[in-house]
């Protein structure tokens, strides 16, 4: 584990480095990719905000809500000073934030599709700092397993000095893909919305299946709060792609040639009765 970088004689957390890196770095693909749609106007940079400050709340309270008996989860204060920094409550936060942020400013049209490159660059590079510091994941007999220090806190495979699955690797190497796919992606999806929501359900169906490896604690069927969060979620998403394929919103995606499908010209009957083309 790798707590600390230095940097000449200055030391910063590393936590805190990559995720810095990671907002900075989503940031600047953001305000390129609205520069290349013609969106980047003042009421853009404001939904940019609303991600942010609403990212950081939802990240910092995501622990506030975590156990079903209210007894047991901590006070507001408490979760904002030492609650955990769920990724998934930090794109909540972040979702509705731009929300709120677009309301306030009377900002109409949909910018899901100028973050979705932006957030799978920002999160690969920003779990990078969650590998280094913090407990790999279940233990595995895969050639690739990792062994972390018996000093990370709640890490049972690392007091035992077994290989565990490097689950935040998984997570930086699935984002990065994603960020490459979706740059592929966005000339051939041109309604509006919809590239951001192929990357919500591809990312809320990796997320399910990569917490098998995770090292968080089964409540319920032996998945995990985040699974039991991203349940109806997938549900919801499902329903949503199945509508949109239905209606052809990625017909050039799907297509060899980036290309829609043409639609049969209609058949046409002669004087004598017979088909024509």
């Amino acid at each position: 584990m790798l707590e600390q970088l230095r940097f000449g004689g200055v030391t910063v957390p590393t936590h805190a480095f990559f995720v810095g890196l990671g907002v900075i770095l989503a940031s600047v693909v953001f305000v390129l990719e609205a520069r290349r749609r013609g969106a980047l106007r003042e009421e853009s940079l404001v939904a940019v905000t609303g991600a942010l400050v609403g990212g950081a709340i939802g990240m910092r309270l995501s622990g506030w809500a975590e156990h079903l008996d209210p007894a047991l989860n901590p006070g507001l204060v408490e979760a904002w000073m030492f609650g955990a920094r769920s990724i998934l409550g930090g794109l909540t936060g972040a979702y509705v934030g731009v929300l709120v942020a677009k309301r306030l400013v009377g900002y109409r049209e949909r910018t899901g599709d100028l973050f979705a490159p932006a957030v799978a660059l920002g999160m690969a590079v920003g779990r990078i700092g969650c590998f280094l510091t913090e407990a790999p994941g279940r233990p595995t007999s895969l050639p690739w397993g990792v062994h972390a220090p018996a000093t990370v806190p709640e890490c049972p495979g690392c007091l035992s000095g077994q290989a565990m699955h490097p689950s935040y690797l998984y997570e930086t190497v699935f984002q990065l893909a994603a960020f490459g796919a979706l740059l592929w992606a966005r000339s051939r999806v041109d309604r509006p919305g919809e590239l951001f929501t192929l990357y919500l359900g591809a990312y809320a169906l990796f997320r399910f299946l990569v917490e098998f490896t995770r090292e968080n604690e089964t409540v319920w069927l032996d998945l995990t709060r985040p699974q039991w969060f991203l349940v109806p979620g997938l549900m919801l998403l499902a329903v949503r792609l199945g509508l949109g394929y239905r209606k052809g919103f990625y017909d050039r995606l799907l297509s060899r040639r980036g290309e829609r499908r043409p639609l049969l010209p209609a058949a046409r009957l002669s004087p004598a009765g017979e088909e024509e083309r």
